[in-house]
């Protein structure tokens, strides 16, 4: 193999991937004294009645619902929020073992967050030094660190713009000179083709799309420990949906310990990456 390492890029999505619920049920919302469903439902009528993105109705709530609580609403405040999310079982050790893994082919592996929860709670979280970049939605604070206004929305549908912005090398949200600009693909710093996404479900459909018309793999994770309820899925079956219906290359539990399912589907991804490199390499020669 050649001795220039390849560069493979992960992105995962966060909320329900990496953790389960959503990120804010973790700390923030008992802080508060608010059931989680009569936050969300709050969310959507306020979304319904004003046509307003989700996102951006959630992260006015969470200003507001802060003020009538007089809990402090500054970026520290959010970060320590993040100290509080438990993961999934293996989520710790899985980034550097799989780092280790990786290495051993000539492989570098930068991992990505591309997440509709808050890019604050996600900095303030054990893990947070393992993402070369966290592409999530995020506020723009005062003079004083206090959060005044949303400055940064990620939804389900734009969340593909990022992967482009992985695929070219944009490190920012706010630069877009580049991200319609042509760049032959043998400049781009990681091809689609080395590329993987990781979701947990029905909001991540637009980017596992896009990522496997494009060459890349798209992985679909579930808690193991959920069933279905009245009204929705199990999230195993709403998993399984998305291989059926060609969606996703995989689904698994989401166990990232060593040797579970996703450890091996991982893992196989990089091997596969690593021959094929190889392979094109032995027919250049």
């Amino acid at each position: 193999m050649s001795k220039k390492n390849l560069i493979v890029s992960i992105a995962y999505d966060f909320d329900g991937t990496l953790a389960p619920g959503n990120m804010q049920e973790h700390s923030f919302l008992p802080k508060l004294g608010i059931d989680p469903e009569e936050f969300w439902a709050k969310t959507k009528k306020m979304a319904e009645e004003n046509d307003m993105d989700e996102i951006l109705a959630y992260m006015q709530l969470m200003i507001s619902e802060s003020k009538n609580k007089s809990l402090p609403i500054r970026k520290k405040d959010f970060e320590k929020f993040g100290r509080g999310i438990k993961f999934f079982k293996g989520v710790e050790g899985y980034f550097d073992r799989i780092n280790s893994y990786a290495k051993e082919k000539g492989i570098i592996v930068e991992h990505y967050i591309i997440s509709s929860g808050l890019r604050e709670f996600v900095h303030g979280t054990k893990i947070s030094k393992q993402f070369k970049n966290i592409f999530a939605s995020g506020f723009k604070y005062d003079i004083n660190g206090v959060a005044e206004w949303p400055a940064l929305a990620i939804n389900y549908t734009n969340k593909t713009q990022y992967l482009f912005r992985i695929n070219k090398g944009i490190t920012t949200s706010y630069d877009n000179s580049l991200i319609n600009k042509y760049i032959p693909e043998k400049k781009k710093p990681v091809s689609f083709d080395r590329m993987v996404y990781i979701g947990d479900g029905e909001t991540d459909i637009p980017a596992m799309k896009m990522i496997k018309y494009k060459g890349g793999t798209a992985i679909a994770v579930y808690n193991p420990y959920k069933r279905k309820e009245k009204t929705k899925k199990s999230p195993r079956k709403i998993c399984a949906d998305l291989l059926l219906q060609g969606r996703a290359d995989f689904i698994a539990p989401a166990d990232y310990s060593e040797g579970s399912r996703l450890d091996q589907i991982v893992k196989s991804i990089l091997d596969k990456i690593e021959i094929t490199y190889r392979l094109r390499s032995l027919g250049k020669s």
